[in-house]
């Protein structure tokens, strides 16, 4: 899938830049630009591989927004034509989405996310999407919060929110700095591969779809490969969106590989999620990578009807992604999944966090529930 990638805030110019390297590294050629937007002028010096562009710069100096998402939004409402006239230069014709990069719980991701992914739904005519990182549960009450404010206007604004919680990554004893290097380089890499697994590949076949009423005939599955249109087709589904990641070595023996593909598909879904315990979805799309020869057809098949009864899902696409790898992978994207209890107890603690903010001015619970886009300005 063709993509335009634009970065807000720190963490989001970072992930941006990275989901870049990783796309020409590849020589995938999945990303058609990138452009980097922040109101810290050091943030933005530190990115050597997308553009920039500075915005805030009458209200802060340069100097960000110190995590008040508030301002971060209004100083995004107002260079938003600024930004929309630098991203265009950098979009080409063949983009068939737009992804909205941002981390959720600082000032101007959480603040200016929202506003970015609202103005350019009423300029461009594909899908734009969001992929938001949610604070994890030592972040501070600040950052919570804020993420909760911006996923709830975000999960209104864009046609989907690929959603990645800190927590899911981050291992016990590492440092907040290490933790957050490792999390952007498996956000990069994920991420990266679903892209490029939109991409036509030379020699392969078509995508196909399953579901609990209509399976490819006989059961087997015919050699397929996914196209641009089954991710998009999966986050149609709107809402939450979540990205399962797993590989094993593989045999060469495709027929040795039944079980592997079966294990890896689990993996991906259970324990590599980029949001854990969400695994009831709308929709979803599994991608096994891997050299076309060792790639069973059965085993994906057997995996895709066992990602249905997991999911719950009444649809349920899937294919290959030919990959010169001696390992096996799979993808798994879930689309509509923001009935876990994972965004419930996220939501959950984002009210109590705000609520213990109160401040004179204002009614803290009340700013949480209310979803308008104006009350984030």
């Amino acid at each position: 899938m063709k993509v335009a990638l634009i970065g807000v805030g720190q963490a989001g110019g970072k992930i941006t830049e990275r989901l870049a390297r990783f796309d020409a590294e590849m020589d995938f050629g999945a990303v058609q630009g990138a452009l980097a937007v922040n109101s810290a002028e050091p943030d933005l010096q530190s990115l050597e591989f997308v553009d920039t562009q500075l915005i805030g710069a009458d209200r802060v100096n340069g100097h960000g927004v110190g995590g008040d998402n508030e301002l971060g939004t209004e100083v995004m409402q107002a260079d938003v034509e600024q930004v929309l006239d630098a991203f265009d230069g950098r979009v080409t014709s063949r983009a068939e989405a737009i992804f909205v990069v941002a981390g959720l719980g600082g000032g101007t991701g959480s603040g200016g996310a929202p506003v970015l992914v609202h103005h350019l739904q009423q300029v461009y005519d594909v899908p734009v999407y969001a992929l938001g990182v949610l604070p994890g549960r030592n972040e501070g009450a600040l950052y919570q919060a804020n993420a909760g404010r911006s996923l709830k206007t975000l999960l209104r604004e864009a046609d989907a929110t690929l959603l990645i919680d800190n927590d899911a990554w981050h291992e016990q004893g590492e440092s907040i700095e290490g933790a957050f290097e490792r999390i952007n380089e498996r956000i990069a890499k994920r991420v990266g591969l679903l892209f490029a697994a939109g991409e036509a590949v030379d020699g392969v076949g078509e995508s196909s779809v399953t579901s609990k009423t209509s399976r490819t005939r006989g059961g087997a599955a015919a050699a397929s490969v996914v196209d641009s249109s089954e991710v998009i087709n999966t986050l149609r589904a709107g809402g939450v969106a979540a990205l399962g990641y797993a590989t094993e070595i593989a045999s060469e023996d495709s027929g040795e590989n039944i079980r592997t593909a079966m294990t890896v598909s689990r993996q991906a879904l259970l324990t590599g999620t980029s949001l854990p315990d969400a695994t009831t979805a709308e929709a979803a799309l599994l991608v096994v990578a891997g050299n076309p020869e060792a790639i069973p057809r059965k085993g994906v098949e057997k995996a895709r009807s066992w990602l249905e009864d997991e999911t719950g899902s009444m649809q349920v696409r899937g294919g290959d992604f030919p990959l010169d790898s001696d390992r096996l992978g799979a993808l798994v994207l879930l689309g509509g999944a923001e009935r876990s209890d994972r965004i419930r107890a996220f939501m959950e603690r984002a009210k109590e966090a705000k609520e213990a903010q109160e401040t004179e001015s204002t009614d803290p619970a009340a700013a949480l529930t209310d979803d308008r886009l104006e009350d984030l300005l």
